[in-house]
């Protein structure tokens, strides 16, 4: 399937969410909970990081950026948002940090094309500007289409300008989403994968030098000991498709060989573009169907960036 082009204009994203980090210790207790290195964040620029459990699966995953001194903001799924919240906030204890819901607060757009390029003229992956009263942080492209995340005050002068851009449908923002090949953890897929399976560490979510959080043992015994069995790859299928359900192969039909992590309807709303999680082994002859050993098949498209342990699937 190929997306369409031009895309142009910008969408509120609606399945998504913010959580608000703030207090004197904020910084110092994110540090210690996700996989990615907040503590030398500036202003400037966003990451990517990860929220995992004691034995090294994802919880959650974030976009991270700094508002102040000592307030950060993790934009993730919505379906998750809740539970994340919770879950966080236990940990806090005495240290100076409150952590709060500031989705309807800070509404998130997305921004696409020549509308995005017109934000962040020429910034770079990761960079991130305060515009209008609100932020523009560039994300991945996908399909060649320029893409930004923005935060966006409804008082703002930034959620005025997207307001007047043109309109997206939110299935194109998800299918660019998909094809950037950088995965979110929603409901059905916490506690599924540790950050490899989801080719976490190849996009900047994890840094192996900042220290201890949540699994980080079980994250770097993966990454040194060399036992990543499973990875995730980009696949077109003409039928619908749904985070968590089961992918299986023609030469094992008696267990599943992957999941989907992401999807979104494909460009002319047939059909659908994934993010799927599959055994390396899989990928060696056979083919991969959603959902039962007979159900509609997958063909592999090309991710935007090399997968190291790699397999002889062809791809479309």
């Amino acid at each position: 399937m190929e997306t369409p082009l031009p895309l142009d204009g910008a969408v509120r994203l609606t399945h998504c969410g913010v959580i608000r980090a703030k207090g004197a210790d904020a910084v110092k207790f994110l540090q210690g909970q996700l996989t990615n290195d907040v503590a030398t964040l500036d202003r400037s620029h966003a990451r990517l990081a990860g929220f995992c459990s004691a034995k090294g699966r994802l919880q959650a995953n974030f976009v991270v950026w700094k508002a102040g001194d000592d307030e950060l903001l993790l934009a993730c799924s919505a379906s998750v948002l809740a539970a994340t919240l919770k879950r966080l906030s236990m940990f806090v204890m005495r240290a100076q940090c409150k952590l709060t819901d500031a989705t309807d607060e800070l509404p998130l757009w997305g921004a696409l094309g020549a509308s995005a390029r017109a934000l962040m003229q020429q910034a770079a992956v990761g960079d991130a500007r305060n515009v209008d009263g609100g932020t523009v942080i560039r994300v991945p492209d996908a399909s060649g289409v320029m893409r930004c995340l923005l935060d966006a005050p409804t008082d703002s002068g930034l959620s005025a300008t997207l307001t007047a851009l043109p309109s997206l449908a939110l299935d194109a923002w998800r299918l660019l989403e998909v094809r950037s090949g950088i995965p979110i953890i929603e409901a059905a897929t916490v506690d599924q994968f540790v950050p490899q399976m989801l080719n976490y560490e190849l996009v900047g979510g994890v840094d192996f030098q900042k220290g201890c959080y949540p699994g980080q043992e079980v994250v770097a015994r993966s990454q040194y000991r060399g036992t990543i069995k499973r990875r995730m790859f980009l696949f077109d299928m003409d039928a619908s498709a749904t985070p968590g359900q089961e992918v299986f192969h023609s030469t094992d039909p008696g267990q599943p060989a992957g999941m989907v992590v992401n999807a979104a309807p494909g460009p002319d709303g047939r059909g659908a573009c994934a993010l799927v999680e599959v055994k390396l082994a899989a990928l060696d002859g056979g083919s991969l169907h959603l959902g039962e050993p007979a159900g509609p098949g997958l063909r592999r498209v090309e991710l935007g960036y090399a997968v190291p342990v790699d397999a002889n699937l062809p791809t479309a």
